[in-house]
């Protein structure tokens, strides 16, 4: 049963945050320290905004802790606390959506912490762009690069990813935003629907969603969340976001997108024979898409057939404007340099996908 303690105001925020908590009785403190002291910056006032925290059925202290950050804040009336049984993570963000009365969504995790102009800069970059549905931000990586390269590298290629066609154009490869530095129109939660629960990642899956539906997201080029890589952190723990199933994920938007998109359709050419790019695409397979050919560089592979289908070498590539190209290069630098050989030989942006 839901339980909900506010001291707000009458008039409703502008910005609902909403904080989801499991566990988290080490970090959440500093995760609301850095709310409790957003400021304005130059031509970008603080919005007025609420904080919502939901006790996702925690067993440590986290529900102590928040008991008294309420407290300590009643007079601010800007913390509100939701206990829920422990549901998962998709359950207590839609509870929170729920109790939200912003008219824009931010988001952050009960590990993170965030640039103390954070709110007033991403509320302003909504309020003066009424196209855009949802800003994000640069993330700082708050971990061992060491130890934790591979997640150090995707917060960098999260961050290279900041227009609107750069974030759409790079959907399929992984999700093109780090979730915890967005801020969201509310009506796009009305319009195309909350975060769904299932054998995916909840994040990534709305971004798809809305994005297929005619989101657009943009990031700011200021960092403003440090993202830190807790050993707990889900994306390592949750089968949720294991490779097999963010291949179902990518494979399902995926043939929807070149449902409507691609001219050819059920056919398309691969860039990549390799084990790891047959493994991402085999669900597309399933779902109806035809690979005509595999286009590959490697002369150990040309000439070589896969499930019946040919690997062939770049010369054998259709010409631009007569396929449609999946370019699923993996390996360091692989994909870059193929996209750079499709542009020297004049194959448009429409006429292949990174996935």
């Amino acid at each position: 049963m839901n339980r909900s303690r506010a001291s707000v105001a009458d008039a409703p925020p502008l910005v609902s945050v909403l904080l989801p908590a499991f566990n988290a009785v080490r970090t959440l403190k500093a995760a609301l320290n850095s709310l409790f002291v957003q400021e304005a910056t130059v031509g970008c006032p603080l919005p007025p905004f609420e904080i919502i925290v939901i006790n996702d059925g925690s067993t440590d202290d986290s529900a102590a802790l928040l008991e008294t950050c309420a407290s300590e804040n009643a007079a601010q009336g800007r913390l509100r606390v939701v206990h829920l049984p422990h549901g998962g993570i998709v359950a207590a963000l839609n509870a929170g959506l729920a109790a939200a009365r912003g008219r824009f969504i931010a988001r952050m995790d009960a590990d993170d912490t965030a640039h103390p102009q954070r709110l007033s800069l991403q509320t302003a970059h909504l309020w003066s762009n009424p196209d855009l549905t949802l800003s994000a931000s640069l993330a700082a990586f708050g971990g061992d690069r060491t130890t934790a390269y591979g997640f150090a590298h995707f917060v960098d290629w999260q961050n290279s990813l900041q227009s609107p066609e750069e974030i759409s154009r790079h959907r399929f490869r992984d999700t093109p935003v780090c979730h915890p530095t967005t801020m969201f129109r509310r009506e796009a939660v009305d319009r195309w629907g909350p975060y769904a629960d299932g054998d995916f990642a909840e994040d990534w899956e709305l971004w798809l969603r809305w994005l297929h539906k005619g989101a657009v997201m943009e990031k700011l080029p200021q960092t403003l969340l440090v993202w830190n890589d807790a050993p707990d952190r889900a994306t390592r723990t949750d089968r949720r976001y294991t490779a097999e199933s963010c291949d179902r994920l990518r494979a399902l938007w995926l043939a929807r997108h070149l449902t409507r998109h691609n001219p050819f359709h059920p056919w398309v050419w691969v860039i990549g024979a390799g084990r790891m790019a047959r493994r991402r695409l085999a669900p597309l397979w399933r779902l109806g898409v035809r690979p005509a050919g595999y286009i590959d560089i490697d002369a150990k592979k040309i000439g070589n057939v896969v499930d019946g289908v040919p690997v062939l070498g770049r010369q054998a590539l259709p010409e631009p404007g007569r396929c449609r190209v999946l370019n699923a290069l993996t390996a360091h630098g692989a994909a870059e340099e193929a996209a750079n050989w499709l542009e020297q030989r004049g194959y448009s942006p429409t006429d292949w996908i990174l996935v």
